[in-house]
């Protein structure tokens, strides 16, 4: 049916952990466009966060995501995983073919973020950063190759980036560094999955309001925005839903900027 243009797709979102987020944007836009959709989530880490977790808890998240589902969309289900665990990222992708019978598309939208200075930086939160920012990506994108089903059409993985490169990130050390890690790996991963029929693709989606910023920071940040505000969850969903369409199969091994103009500022 064309108003569910990816009916019979099965795809993996991970960070789907808190209704203000945008992997929660883009696992109800697949869904609502027919997808079958497995959300990973890990509730521990928001917790910790100064942010927090979703305060109603990460089932009622999952439960709000399919309540907004219209009648006909994909299927929800669910699966909290820490990918810190390195054999996590193969039983999350393994659990999504358990759930639909295969998997088409991988959406890694998981981030562990620290808030660690130069001076507050450790040797643990730099290891576990990339653990579970890069490794935790890679063995997604690994696991996701080994079991695909190769006469599926529209295969399809997408990193996230963070736009480090436009300019400092001095309170993120082991964040930045992963997700910069990220940025540089997608050509290489693209690579070596083109000849299979599989695009990489990795998203920086700029600023965008996830409840995270306090006021301050929201209305400074806003202030330095081209168009004058920050970016929506719902502003990443519209490019992961060009990148999961057909409309999407020539493009690979490419970082696209979501930013709003971000990085155009002067």
């Amino acid at each position: 049916m064309r108003e569910f243009p990816l009916r019979g797709r099965a795809a993996l979102v991970t960070g789907v952990s808190r209704r203000a987020g945008i992997a929660f944007a883009v696992a109800e836009r697949l869904a609502s466009l027919g997808a079958d959709v497995l959300a990973q989530s890990w509730e521990a880490h928001d917790a910790e966060q100064p942010w927090g977790a979703d305060p109603l808890g990460v089932i009622y998240v999952i439960d709000e995501l399919r309540r907004r589902l219209p009648s006909g969309a994909g299927r929800i289900e669910h699966v909290e995983a820490d990918f810190a665990e390195p054999d996590a990222p193969a039983a999350v992708v393994d659990a999504t073919v358990a759930a639909f019978g295969a998997i088409d598309v991988v959406v890694a939208a998981h981030a562990r973020s620290s808030g660690q200075s130069l001076a507050e930086l450790t040797a643990a939160e730099l290891d576990l950063a990339h653990a579970v920012n890069v490794r935790g990506s890679m063995l997604l994108a690994q696991r996701f190759d080994a079991v695909r089903d190769h006469s599926r059409p529209g295969r399809r993985i997408v990193l996230f980036t963070s736009g480090q490169h436009y300019g400092a990130m001095p309170g993120e050390l082991p964040y930045a560094a992963s997700k910069g890690a990220l940025q540089q790996v997608t050509a290489s991963l693209a690579g070596a999955l083109a000849a299979k029929g599989v695009t990489v693709n990795c998203v920086n989606p700029g600023p965008v309001d996830t409840g995270c910023a306090d006021d301050a920071a929201r209305e400074h940040v806003a202030g330095r925005m081209p168009m004058g505000r920050w970016g929506r969850p719902e502003d990443t969903a519209n490019l992961i839903e060009w990148l999961i369409s057909d409309g999407s199969a020539w493009t690979t091994g490419q970082t696209l900027v979501n930013d709003g103009g971000w990085g155009l500022r002067i």
